[in-house]
């Protein structure tokens, strides 16, 4: 075992513990960004000046109304920006336009002494423009070849010689929406100025190192100038890792503007108006099976819907691609990606970051082709797993090395779930109530684990121990209700060998960890977790030399457990408190700086070819569902899941996590609807659905009855922190398996073998179109013969 993921005795990892600051969390005390307003003497409060146009250029913008409005002290525009007027990283977003390309684009920020003076402010500034055309959907981006940013092409194998060889050949499109992150707390942040003229912001960030250099940018000072902290998030999902660079800037310009503190936040219909979603889809495909079901050849063309600006649509994209296999071996590929630019928000990370979208894909496909295959969609996705020992690798050139788990978490959720008896009793329900159908399906994952752009894959932290024996740990990544906090907490007690109790966690701030990465790509534990590791390490080292002479033994005897260190082979003991203080006078440092970098990890963007990914995360999930064949309303009977997190650092945080992760991905396939007006009206480009009451969220109605999570077993990764798995982002795509049940239930009141169109979201509403087109027979086709088949999905 490596002496990263080896654990030694009487860890505090793998203990089943609360979230570090659940009890702030229920009570109230947990304090926000904005909270800290309230804490805050003078504080101007920033409004957006939005235009309610999709798309033109800006022809005049007259502030001087907002100013004859009580209350107001200043209108920032593009002309008070001292750097670059820039809040991207791609340098295509402008923090000021000069041309609105979404509905409600912001062009200006009003300062108010309070918040309805400056929303007053906002509402009396006067902007003319030359409205232009507005493309507001991917189709309508496709038709107008309206695209953006990299084209990545991945290919493997022999595609042609792989259509040849095969016996079936089916083509078809699929058009799939968004997720909006609607996380609890919206966008905000809080600037402060100090006497050197030096900026302090809080913000609501996954990405505080990117926030301050956005900051720097656009003010045109040095980093070193700018300290971003962010005590906690309510809530990020990947909207918080790109999208709060920008506001974060308005209240720091506001800031060395005025000489105040500056706060800025997003109401909740501002919010969804005005950052960006996950990427909508359309993908376009042509898949060949031979005689047994077994994938031959794909050929498919993803689009992703960047919006406006590319923010991170090139890597979204890139990952989309990465995974379009999932857990399938596909011996010849062929895979293009394109950016639309659209009319709309820039559309943004959101929990697996295009993993999802390109796992849809495949899924999709599998199961509207394998009732024409005449193949139980369970045994389709069975016989084209990966197999381990094949050797074989996925379209990008990775090995799949943990191929055996695949099909392990595979067999445990068919056992878990009752799966073979479940089924029929689904059938003799079905047969006897010809207005109510059931359904089970199966489904699986595989993701990968770590930031495709290599250089991401770097983390830090400063442990810091005191003369009384207490641990202060700072490290790079961010906490938004994930438990990160609380497992680094347990890392570092483990590594130490102390109670967790000595271990306190301080907030995340740039000049306490330089340079670090999103908290991302489900590598928050893995990365920040090694950085923690190593600069325990460097103490421990340090404090076994002092116990090893004040014990008299070697320091490679010496050993600390529960806070006491003793030496192999001798009864004689130190406490921790005793130790630290011995060490202290002994002029030895108690501080130690901790990094860790992924090992193992290359990847060539122009080639789409290497080793992106550290691992694989594995898991399974059958679903149980009832839908009513009336108005295709259904509810989640049942939901059984086993999942591979490797060695667990926090079993309770992490099951936490698959059942969330899971709630959010069955949102976004079946609830979840984003709507925006694409009529030729003054509204066009408009988002309908802006607000709870417009766009569903899952609640508890949408809860399964019964709801069963299994960690895998004896599951230890080699080279990762004790053992352990990333758990943020694979969980959400085992809510495939939702999807493929309502599709199945959908099929059930039709004739044997229909293949079924099922839109994404699958709502009510589509699974009633999808249940009526089964018994008009639209598609009631129950043979197949060699050719190709067209299917679509639009």
């Amino acid at each position: 075992m490596s002496q990263l993921s080896e654990r030694p005795e009487k860890p505090v990892v793998g203990v089943s513990l609360p979230h570090e600051s659940a009890f702030q969390h229920v009570t109230g005390a947990a304090l926000y960004t904005d909270d800290l307003v309230h804490r805050t003497k003078d504080v101007l409060h920033a409004y957006p000046v939005q235009v309610m146009k999709a798309h033109g250029r800006i022809t005049a913008l007259r502030t001087e109304p907002a100013l004859a409005v009580p209350g107001v002290v200043r209108v920032l525009t593009g002309a008070d920006v001292p750097g670059d007027n820039d809040a991207g990283m791609k340098h295509d977003e402008p923090l000021f336009p000069e041309e609105v390309m979404f509905y409600g684009h912001a062009v200006a920020w009003v300062l108010g002494e309070t918040l309805e003076a400056a929303r007053l402010g906002a509402a009396a500034v006067e902007v003319e423009l030359d409205e232009k055309p507005a493309i507001v959907t991917v189709r309508e981006a496709i038709e107008a070849e309206s695209f953006h940013g990299a084209r990545p092409h991945m290919e493997t194998g022999d595609v042609d010689a792989g259509f040849a060889d095969s016996v079936h050949v089916f083509t078809g499109e699929f058009t799939f929406a968004g997720q909006e992150h609607f996380y609890l707390e919206t966008h905000a942040a809080l600037a402060l100025i100090d006497e050197g003229g030096q900026l302090f912001i809080q913000s609501s960030t996954q990405h505080p190192s990117e926030t301050q250099e956005i900051v720097s940018h656009v003010l045109g000072i040095p980093a070193h100038e700018v300290t971003v902290q962010c005590l906690r998030m309510g809530g990020g999902f990947g909207g918080k890792e790109m999208q709060p660079h920008g506001f974060a800037a308005v209240a720091a310009l506001g800031a060395k503007l005025t000489g105040r503190p500056v706060r800025f936040r997003l109401n909740r219909t501002q919010d969804l108006t005005m950052s960006g979603k996950r990427h909508g889809f359309h993908a376009s495909w042509k898949i060949g099976f031979d005689a047994e079901g077994r994938i031959q050849a794909l050929d498919a063309t993803l689009t992703a819907d960047g919006g406006w600006s590319l923010d991170l649509s090139e890597p979204v994209l890139a990952r989309a691609l990465c995974h379009i296999d999932n857990t399938y071996w596909i011996p010849n590929a062929r895979v293009a990606g394109r950016i639309a630019r659209t009319n709309t928000v820039s559309n943004t990370a959101f929990r697996g970051f295009g993993g999802p979208q390109g796992m849809l894909v495949i899924e999709d496909i599998l199961g509207r082709v394998a009732p024409l295959l005449g193949l139980d969609p369970v045994e389709l996705r069975e016989r084209n797993f990966y197999r381990p020992g094949q050797g074989q690798t996925t379209p990008y050139g990775q090995p799949v090395t943990q191929a055996d788990r695949i099909s392990a978490v595979w067999e445990q959720v068919k056992e878990n779930a009752s799966l073979a008896d479940r089924r029929r009793e689904i059938a003799a329900f079905n047969a006897a109530h010809p207005h109510t159908k059931r359904a089970l399906a199966l489904t699986g994952v595989k993701f990968g684990i770590s930031f495709n752009l290599t250089a991401f894959n770097q983390g830090g932290a400063l442990v810091l121990i005191y003369k009384d024996g207490s641990v202060l740990i700072n490290h790079g990544g961010t906490e938004m209700g994930q438990g990160l906090h609380t497992k680094m907490m347990q890392v570092a007690a483990t590594t130490l060998g102390i109670p967790l109790h000595r271990v306190r966690l301080a907030p995340t701030r740039t000049d306490k960890v330089p340079n670090t990465s999103a908290t991302a790509a489900s590598a928050g534990a893995d990365l920040n977790g090694g950085a923690i590791k190593n600069a325990c390490e460097q103490l421990r080292e340090r404090l076994h030399q002092v116990a090893g002479t004040q014990l008299g033994g070697n320091a490679s005897d010496v050993r600390i457990v529960e806070g006491v260190a003793r030496v192999l082979g001798s009864d004689k003991e130190l406490a921790w408190e005793d130790l630290v203080r011995t060490a202290y006078f002994q002029r030895v440092q108690l501080s130690a700086a901790g990094f860790y970098r992924t090992e193992g990890l290359h990847w060539d963007a122009k080639a789409f070819r290497g080793t992106p990914f550290k691992y694989f995360s594995h898991g399974a999930a059958a679903t149980e569902v009832e839908v009513d064949g009336f108005t295709g309303a259904y509810r989640i009977r049942r939901v059984d899941i086993v999942h591979d997190v490797g060695d667990s650092l926090s079993p309770m945080i992490d099951i936490g996590q698959v059942e969330g992760g899971f709630v959010q991905g069955a949102g976004w396939l079946t609830l979840e609807d984003l709507r925006w007006d694409t009529g030729d009206g003054p509204h066009r480009g408009r988002l309908q659905t802006q607000a709870a009451s417009t766009y569903k969220l899952p609640s508890f109605s949408e809860m399964p009855e019964e709801f069963n999570v299994a960690l895998m077993e004896n599951a230890t990764e080699e080279g990762a922190v004790y053992g352990s798995k990333a758990v943020g982002e694979p969980p959400l795509m085992l809510a495939f398996s939702v999807r493929e049940a309502l599709r199945q239930a959908a099929a059930a009141f039709g004739p044997s073998g229909a293949s079924v169109e099922l839109a994404s979201p699958a709502t009510p509403e589509a699974v009633y179109w999808a249940i009526e087109s089964v018994r008009e027979g639209d598609e009631k086709r129950t043979d197949i013969t060699p050719g190709t088949h067209a299917l679509s999905n639009a």
